[in-house]
């Protein structure tokens, strides 16, 4: 007798990543953006907001600080509210990202940066780093995401954080 095959062999679950990001803005409201590309077609180009998954027991918080300083160096930020949270799906370097995102605000006074502290594929795969006024934003013909960035962060500066985190459409490449 043959041992038993399931039948959606192709369809294991997908472990959903948990990841934190950090809409860092400075003292003139100008937001931090890394430029990203597929590493194996560095035209595809976008931006986004520094930040990256949970690591061993670390809270989303704890994951949101190291990250932004690994990607940029920026340390001793005022980590605020959660603003919002989105799943997405996307494929990258080969394989398939499904990731459960929360994106919290934080204040910084510093501006200068520092990428020595990325990871192998962020090295392969970030060209640089920017800070972006509202308005630059706006006039952008660049890909950000989230998707809809430019309107989050615009009512983010105009009302101010919201009470309660905002679930942000699922988005799925």
């Amino acid at each position: 007798m043959a041992p038993e095959v399931p039948e959606a062999i192709g369809e294991l679950p997908v472990e959903v990543r948990q990841v934190s990001r950090v809409v860092l803005l400075d003292g003139d409201d100008r937001v931090l953006l890394l430029n990203g590309y597929e590493p194996s077609d560095p035209t595809r180009t976008w931006w986004f907001t520094p930040g990256g998954g949970l690591e061993g027991e670390e809270t989303r918080e704890e994951a949101a600080r190291r990250e932004l300083a690994e990607e940029t160096g920026i340390t001793g930020v005022r980590l605020g509210p959660l603003l919002w949270k989105r799943r997405c799906a996307f494929p990258f370097d080969g394989r398939r990202w499904e990731q459960d995102e929360w994106y919290y605000l934080a204040r910084t006074d510093r501006t200068a940066t520092e990428m020595s502290g990325q990871t192998d594929l962020e090295r392969r795969s970030v060209k640089g780093l920017r800070w972006w006024t509202l308005e630059d934003l706006s006039v952008s013909h660049e890909t950000v995401y989230p998707t809809g960035f430019v309107e989050l962060l615009r009512r983010l500066l105009d009302e101010g954080p919201p009470d309660a985190p905002v679930l942000l459409a699922t988005e799925s490449v």
